[in-house]
C-alpha cells in the first residue's frame, strides 16, 4: 500500500515559487560581481546582495519546508534553469538555444518522474 502524499497548498506553492524566482537573481547579482575589479565598491555591493538575497532565501526556504515535503519543495527547484535562461537572456545578451530548451525540458521530464513516483 503506497502511502499517499499530502495535497499542497496554493499558497505554501506559490510562496516556494517566488522564493526560487528570488533565489535565481542571486545567479545574476553574482555574475555581475564577477564583472567588477575584486573588492570594488560595485564588487561588493553586488556580492553583498548575492549575500542578502541567499539569506532571505533560506529563510524562506526553512519556512516552506515546514508545510511541504523535502522532495517535492526541492524538485521543484529545476524551475531555477528557466529562470537562469531568461535572466541570460535579458541581462547580459545570451542567446537560448534549442539545445537549452532541450535540456530544460530532459530535467523537468526527470523532476516529473521523481515526483509521481510515490503514485
Amino acid at each position: 500500500m503506497s502511502k499517499k502524499r499530502p495535497a499542497v497548498s496554493g499558497k505554501v506553492f506559490l510562496a516556494l515559487h517566488i522564493s526560487l524566482f528570488f533565489s535565481s537573481l542571486s545567479g545574476v547579482a553574482s555574475k555581475m560581481a564577477a564583472n567588477q575589479p575584486f573588492l570594488s565598491p560595485a564588487f561588493c555591493f553586488y556580492y553583498g546582495l548575492v549575500l542578502l538575497i541567499m539569506l532571505g532565501y533560506a529563510f524562506a526556504w526553512q519556512q516552506i519546508l515546514h508545510y511541504l515535503p523535502l522532495t517535492f519543495a526541492y524538485s521543484n527547484k529545476g524551475v531555477s534553469l528557466v529562470w537562469g535562461m531568461i535572466w541570460g537572456a535579458l541581462f547580459f545578451q545570451e542567446k537560448i538555444t534549442w539545445n537549452m530548451i532541450l535540456g530544460a525540458g530532459i530535467i523537468f521530464f526527470g523532476i516529473y518522474l521523481v515526483v509521481t513516483s510515490d503514485e
